[in-house]
């Protein structure tokens, strides 16, 4: 990104489609190197030795973020993300379709019907 900002020209919302567009695609590409090189974890005794702030908030915080990402799961991998990049990225439904390659009526279908399994969920 920071290479070609130079280059770029244009309003705020063409910016912040061209970031969430280039975001995109790297986590595709990304997605797409951790299925074939799988990492193997490691214990870091420096990370263990950290402290952390206030418990209780922290779990409610660890709760609600869980609960969220339950519910995301729930939703087909389109749905989930035409929903992050509306909500979550502020972008409208013509960006949205440009960067996930789609059309703007296929954007508003799997917005309305992730939502609506959302609400299904939820309720």
């Amino acid at each position: 990104m920071f290479a070609g900002l130079s280059s770029f020209t244009g309003s705020e919302q063409q910016f912040r489609s061209w970031v969430f567009t280039i975001a995109h695609r790297r986590l595709v590409d990304e997605r797409r190197r951790a299925v074939r090189r799988p990492a193997e974890p490691t214990a870091d005794p420096a990370m263990l030795d950290g402290r952390g702030g206030d418990t209780e908030a922290e779990a409610l915080d660890a709760l609600g973020l869980r609960r969220v990402y339950e519910l995301c799961a729930t939703l087909s991998p389109d749905q989930r993300e035409v929903l992050l990049l509306r909500i979550v990225g502020d972008l409208t439904v013509e960006q949205v379709a440009r960067t996930v390659g789609r059309s703007v009526g296929a954007v508003k279908a799997l917005q309305r019907r992730g939502l609506a399994a959302l609400r299904k969920k939820i309720g």
